[in-house]
């Protein structure tokens, strides 16, 4: 029998790394990671149609520092970084207003990511978009598929679009796919997301996959030689 597992989960410590990282006293583990959790769910709703892929949280003893990767800086920063500090006010805001950890020292990194093509997340907002827009779901899926596919760092990608298609009165889910994604291997640097667009008859769920080819580790004895 075959299990699914999460794409980022099932690579955790071979080719990816935690999104929170840390290390706490006995007792506070549970009061950080529901702070995490929480300000990962308000981040999310607050920035929705930014273009952030993700949100990383690295805390000190004294210190916290939230890293955004967007593919739109700007929009998040705005003009002269009034963007930036009024997200940080709203953050600081919400984490008293829900009694969450505090640290003593706030640090906000917005980072830009140079290939949004390539990151899965930022593909599913797109696809998001062109839905909310009332768009043909088809047109959606193959407009994306080349997008993502003329990116030469890519070597396969699927999508899979599931729920009332068309506004019909029936569920299903549709899936189209590019080249290969090797799901199984763990060395494979494989990319994944989930998202919903939200239409006037129900949520349609999206589901991308972006294979970018396979991380070898660099062997020292042969960097050596040469």
């Amino acid at each position: 029998m075959s299990h699914t597992v999460h794409p980022y989960s099932h690579r955790l410590g071979i080719i990816r790394d935690w999104k929170s990282r840390w290390f706490v006293a006995k007792g506070k583990y549970q009061n950080l990671l529901k702070s995490d959790t929480l300000l990962r769910e308000y981040l999310e709703k607050k920035l929705r149609g930014f273009y952030v892929s993700s949100i990383d949280i690295e805390r000190g003893r004294d210190m916290m520092r939230l890293i955004i990767r967007t593919s739109r800086p700007g929009m998040i920063i705005g003009r002269n970084g009034e963007g930036s500090e009024k997200i940080r006010k709203d953050i600081i805001a919400f984490i008293e207003k829900k009694k969450l950890e505090k640290a003593k020292n706030f640090k906000m990194d917005i980072e830009e990511i140079r290939s949004p093509e390539s990151d899965a997340k930022i593909v599913a907002f797109m696809m998001v978009e062109g839905l909310e827009k009332r768009l043909p779901y088809r047109r959606v899926m193959k407009q994306v598929i080349d997008k993502v596919a003329a990116n030469r760092d890519v070597k396969g990608v699927r999508v899979v679009v599931g729920g009332r298609l068309g506004g019909t009165d029936i569920a299903r889910s549709e899936e189209l796919k590019r080249g290969r994604i090797p799901l199984q291997t763990f060395r494979a640097d494989i990319d994944f997301a989930r998202e919903k667009a939200h239409l006037p008859y129900g949520d349609l769920g999206i589901k991308v996959w972006i294979y970018k080819g396979e991380v070898f580790a660099e062997k020292k004895g042969v960097q050596n030689k040469k």
